[in-house]
C-alpha cells in the first residue's frame, strides 16, 4: 500500500521545479525594475510642492495598498481587456506574464514610493544646503551627498519589499501562468491529489533558500554601502 506521506517525492520535485524559475524571476525581475522606476515618480510627485501632484500619488498608494494582490490580479486580468475592447482594441491574445508584470508593477510601485519618500525625508535638509553652499550643483548635491545616504537608509525596506514580491507573485498561477508555483500544481494534478503535502514542502523549501539568499545579499549590501557613514560617524 502506498505510503500518505513519501519524503522521496520532496527531493524528486524539486529538479523538477526549479527550471520554472525562470519565468518566477523574469516575471518578478521585470515588476521589480519596472516598479522601482514608477515608484521613484510617484515618490517625487509626493515630495514635489504641487498638491494635485501630492494627492493623486497619495491616493494611487492608498489603493493599491487597500486592495488584496488576487484582487488587483483578477482586476487587471480581467478587466483591462474588457476596458480596452470598447475602444476596438484585443487584448485577450496577450501574453499571461504580461498581465502578471503589470499587476506587480503597480503593486511594487507603491511600496516603493513610500520607501523612496521616507529614505529622502530621513537625511537632513541642511545637508543638501550645505553642499549647494560650497559650490556644488543641485544634481551633484543629491548624488554625492543625498542619493548615497538614502539608498542605505533604503535598502533594508527595499528588500523586504522584494521578498513580498516575490511571495505575492505565487498568485500568478492563478490566471494560468506556469511559473514554478504553476508547475508544482500541474504535478499535483497530474497525481490526481495525491502527495500534495510533499510537493508544497519542496515549493516551500524553494521560497525559503531564494528569500534568505535575498536577505543576505541585502545585508551585503547594506554593509557595503554604509563603511563610508560609519567612518565618517567614528571621525
Amino acid at each position: 500500500m502506498e505510503k500518505y506521506f513519501d519524503a522521496s517525492y520532496i527531493w524528486n520535485s524539486i529538479p523538477v521545479l526549479l527550471p520554472f524559475l525562470k519565468v518566477t524571476f523574469l516575471v518578478a525581475g521585470s515588476s521589480i525594475v519596472l516598479g522601482t522606476i514608477f515608484g521613484l515618480l510617484l515618490a517625487a510627485a509626493k515630495l514635489s510642492s504641487i498638491k494635485l501632484l501630492q494627492t493623486l500619488a497619495n491616493l494611487y498608494t492608498t489603493i493599491m495598498r487597500c486592495t488584496p494582490s488576487i484582487v488587483l490580479l483578477f482586476l487587471v486580468y480581467y478587466g483591462v481587456p474588457a476596458l480596452a475592447e470598447n475602444f476596438g482594441i484585443n487584448l485577450h491574445s496577450i501574453d499571461t506574464a504580461i498581465f502578471v508584470v503589470v499587476t506587480f508593477t503597480l503593486q511594487f510601485a507603491a511600496i516603493m514610493s513610500e520607501v523612496i519618500r521616507s529614505a529622502y525625508l530621513a537625511i537632513n535638509r541642511g545637508q543638501f544646503e550645505a553642499a549647494v553652499s560650497v559650490g556644488l550643483t543641485p544634481f551633484q548635491a543629491y548624488r554625492r551627498i543625498i542619493f548615497p545616504q538614502a539608498l542605505v537608509i533604503a535598502l533594508p525596506n527595499f528588500g523586504n519589499g522584494m521578498i513580498a514580491l516575490l511571495q505575492e507573485g505565487a498568485l500568478a498561477y492563478t490566471i494560468g501562468l506556469i511559473d514554478i508555483v504553476g508547475k508544482a500544481n500541474l504535478i499535483i494534478a497530474s497525481n490526481i491529489n495525491a502527495h500534495a503535502l510533499e510537493i508544497y514542502i519542496a515549493l516551500a523549501i524553494v521560497y525559503w533558500v531564494l528569500s534568505i539568499i535575498i536577505e543576505k545579499f541585502f545585508a551585503m549590501l547594506e554593509k557595503f554601502f554604509g563603511k563610508g557613514k560609519k567612518t565618517l560617524e567614528t571621525t
